[in-house]
């Protein structure tokens, strides 16, 4: 990407993102503040509520007590003191009570519970009435409950008297309908509206819904906010989703509503449309996307004029670089500028003549350091054979001045003591040789499998006669992919590192080959449960004639590295003190090398003569 291109791309971006900040701020701030004023006129709708609850309460305990007070109650209460009296003769007069006083629910009962007269119910007459309780002292204030009627059950607002007439007394029962006629009562502010639920039973029912307005559509999805009160304390609130637009979302907000023993009789669901807040969303939205689209075409302005004076001594100084890149050292910037940009041309002027002078200084220093570690290695090599081959001839001489007769004695042995040594000068000279002109691989079809396969055929034998404390085991992946490789340097790589392997489990132990692909790259793993490595060997150990063994070249491990690097792969190691070692071999499939290799190799074959 050009730099024009990225200084529009930062100037955009910059615009944008103010842009969204404010407008996400705005949001935030915009949906607090209708959260704020939603929680506080649900809040006053809760207390009108209370209010009109408790206004209603008084209303039912001052009727309730106006009948009490009455004659007829009176007349009704002497009648229950005197011995078994005729209650048929009271069968209607709860009605027509009830009526005068404008109550949907009137009953009265004697001392023992048993129902004399009932205006909802008149069918109860002589039953007992199993929501009084004889034993608690009454309540003087109003309060909620289930009441059975001929059609169902259904919540009402109750209130309870005593007239005492000596050592008998006769209850007073009234009360009101909590309905929609309740609710319409009701004073609501604009985008809000109440419902009732009727706690009639453990499973959510939609025909226990009581709306003002009628039945309540998709009355499930109220189903999860009603039952969240049902079963855990606290006034729960939820957004209900009525369909895909966001501005028919209803903030819903429960209010438990519990009778005198504290149980569940219903539940007021409190609703507050989210219309307006949408709407506000909508409109910040757009406005934030106008000024977004303005501020990206100003910033596409801005950062034009400004690239056209900042680009092209930066395209300078890229094009230098490039330069210096393909070997161009001594490549100059001519820029007279005095901004910042003149200095950067005059550090990159300054960093090529240093980098000039740092390049002729290391290939003098790293020329000189590989002759020395050169000498030094063949020093060390040569001088264990050479001195073996003085002290052989300095034998001879002595033998031949001093006895002449044990010198052919003498002869025999120390030829042959002189021929092992220069055969032995002969075997360290072939592996630096052998080292210095490593062949290339030659790419064919081969599988890692059968490889390391052949590997552990070749060492069979030695594992089992000399190392009988070694196992060896294989862990083969059986979905190994063929790859593109020289399957005989491939073998004489791991075989070093298996050599390497053995040697480092002298006390025995166990030796793993394992294979294993990922994608276009296979892995190859030798294992030992050895005595392990120190960091600072594992970083030194791939470095030609470093080795930490007493006799050795320190050329194995080279060797290994240079066939993997020939493959395109790589080679790393994981090993720790006393925890073994895991060499790691990485290859790529190369097949498409393979098949260059192949075309290459039948276009140069020559014709054959017919």
């Amino acid at each position: 990407m050009s730099f024009r291109r990225k200084l529009l791309l930062v100037f955009a971006l910059t615009v944008f993102i103010s842009v969204a900040a404010v407008g996400w701020i705005v949001s935030v701030l915009s949906r607090r503040a209708f959260e704020r004023t939603s929680d506080d006129r649900t809040l006053a709708l809760v207390k009108q509520f209370q209010r009109e609850f408790a206004r209603r309460g008084d209303d039912v305990v001052h009727r309730v007590e106006a009948i009490a007070a009455s004659e007829p109650a009176a007349h009704m209460a002497v009648a229950v003191t005197r011995g078994a009296p005729d209650y048929g003769a009271y069968l209607s007069e709860a009605k027509s009570i009830a009526d005068s006083q404008r109550l949907d629910f009137l009953e009265f009962v004697d001392g023992q519970g048993t129902i004399i007269s009932s205006a909802h119910a008149p069918a109860r007459f002589g039953y007992k009435e199993s929501d009084l309780s004889l034993t608690q002292p009454i309540s003087k204030d109003a309060y909620l409950k289930q009441e059975n009627v001929p059609d169902g059950v259904v919540l009402g607002l109750f209130a309870t008297r005593a007239i005492a007439i000596g050592d008998r007394s006769l209850y007073v029962i009234g009360g009101r309908r909590l309905d929609k006629d309740f609710l319409a009562s009701l004073e609501l502010p604009s985008g809000m509206r109440v419902l009732l639920y009727q706690n009639f039973g453990p499973a959510f029912s939609a025909q226990l819904l009581i709306d003002p307005s009628g039945t309540v559509e998709q009355a499930d999805k109220l189903a999860p906010l009603i039952q969240a009160a049902q079963q855990k304390p606290g006034e729960p609130t939820e957004i209900i989703h009525w369909s895909s637009d966001p501005a028919n979302n209803e903030s819903m907000h429960a209010l438990p509503l519990r009778g005198r023993d504290q149980q569940l009789v219903g539940v007021l669901l409190v609703g507050q449309s989210q219309r307006s807040y949408v709407e506000l969303e909508h409109q910040i939205t757009l406005v934030a996307l106008l000024v977004g689209g303005a501020g990206i075409l100003l910033a596409g302005l801005l950062s034009g004029w400004t690239a056209g004076r900042v680009t092209r001594p930066v395209e300078q100084l890229a094009q230098a670089a490039r330069q210096v890149a393909n070997g161009n050292w001594n490549t100059r910037v001519d820029l007279r500028s005095k901004d910042e940009l003149g200095e950067l041309a005059e550090s990159f002027n300054q960093m090529t003549r240093e980098l000039l002078e740092q390049r002729e200084r290391l290939i003098q220093s790293e020329r000189v350091a590989a002759w020395r570690e050169l000498a030094r290695r063949l020093a060390h090599e040569l001088k264990n054979p050479l001195f073996p081959l003085q002290l052989t001839v300095e034998n001879l001489l002595r033998a031949r001045q001093q006895s002449p007769e044990v010198f052919e004695e003498m002869f025999q042995e120390s030829t042959a003591t002189l021929l092992a040594e220069i055969a032995n000068l002969k075997s360290i000279i072939g592996r630096f040789s052998e080292f210095s002109r490593m062949p290339q691989p030659q790419l064919q079809q081969a599988n890692a499998n059968e490889i390391m396969q052949g590997v552990a055929r070749l060492f069979e034998a030695q594992l089992r006669s000399q190392r009988a404390g070694i196992t060896c085991t294989l862990d083969l992946d059986d979905r190994m992919p063929m790859i593109a490789a020289d399957p005989d340097l491939l073998h004489r790589a791991i075989s070093n590192l298996v050599l390497n392997a053995m040697d480092a489990m002298p006390e025995g132990g166990t030796l793993t080959l394992r294979t294993g692909h990922d994608g276009e790259r296979v892995r190859l793993e030798i294992c030992d449960t050895g005595t392990g490595l120190a960091p600072e060997e594992c970083e030194r150990l791939f470095t030609p004639y470093y080795t930490s063994k007493q006799h050795g070249t320190g050329l194995g491990l080279a060797i290994v590295q240079s066939v993997v690097s020939d493959h395109g792969g790589k080679i790393s190691l994981e090993s720790a003190p006393g925890r073994g070692s895991t060499f790691r071999i990485e290859l790529p499939l190369n097949m498409d090398k393979l098949s260059a290799t192949q075309s290459h190799a039948h276009a140069a074959k020559p014709a054959s003569l017919i």
